[in-house]
């Protein structure tokens, strides 16, 4: 039986598109839904027959009232599965825990090092000789929750922040799905606070050279 996933955006969605386009087993798209009106990745869903809606946050007096109209929108499709891809908000605790261990987050590091926004440019302003993306399940407290998977890159001597950006992101478009795949088919179980996957692939937690 299919698993409804609803999947949240900003912007152009690339990860939302891998995801898409992977064509799951198991896993039907069932909306693509932003904050911003603008955001690119709707039209490149509505194309795809994909339902779209947009919230857009700024129509809200504060993070509460914008998380639980949100909450009732997402709900409406029935979601098993609700995965955050570029979503730029902050989640509140109530919402996060509505969602606990059904949501997902791809973070653009190697979680728990450099959380919030920049991550690239402070990798490498840290002197890192690795930096890469962990994809784990949203909790209350930002960039943190049970860590599914991580995928690593070699930061370059002449690597800028979008360079490395762009490097990373050919990771996060393998990860990505191979996690949604994973817990559409319910190979993923949180265990004191660790994800314990019944049947790892090779997909998961790879050093990728460039």
């Amino acid at each position: 039986m299919n698993k409804n996933v609803v999947i949240l955006i900003s912007g152009r969605g690339s990860n939302m598109q891998s995801i898409v386009n992977a064509n799951i087993i198991g896993a039907k798209i069932v909306a693509v839904i932003s904050n911003r009106p603008d955001a690119g990745g709707l039209a490149w869903a509505q194309e795809r027959g994909i339902a779209t809606a947009v919230l857009n946050h700024r129509d809200f007096d504060n993070r509460e009232a914008f998380d639980a109209q949100l909450q009732q929108v997402i709900d409406a499709y029935q979601p098993d599965l609700v995965v955050l891809a570029g979503f730029m908000r902050i989640l509140t605790a109530n919402f996060c825990l509505h969602y606990q261990n059904r949501m997902l987050n791809i973070h653009p590091s190697l979680l728990p090092s450099f959380k919030g926004l920049h991550t690239h440019q402070a990798a490498i302003d840290a002197g890192c000789k690795l930096a890469g993306c962990t994809v784990h399940f949203v909790t209350p407290e930002l960039d943190h929750g049970p860590i599914i998977s991580q995928g690593a890159v070699p930061i370059l001597p002449d690597d800028s922040a979008d360079d490395l950006a762009a490097r990373i992101l050919t990771v996060e478009h393998q990860l990505y799905p191979q996690a949604v795949a994973d817990f559409v088919t319910g190979r993923l179980s949180v265990q004191d606070g660790k994800v314990i996957n019944a049947q790892p692939t090779d997909a998961q937690n790879k050093l990728l050279a460039y």
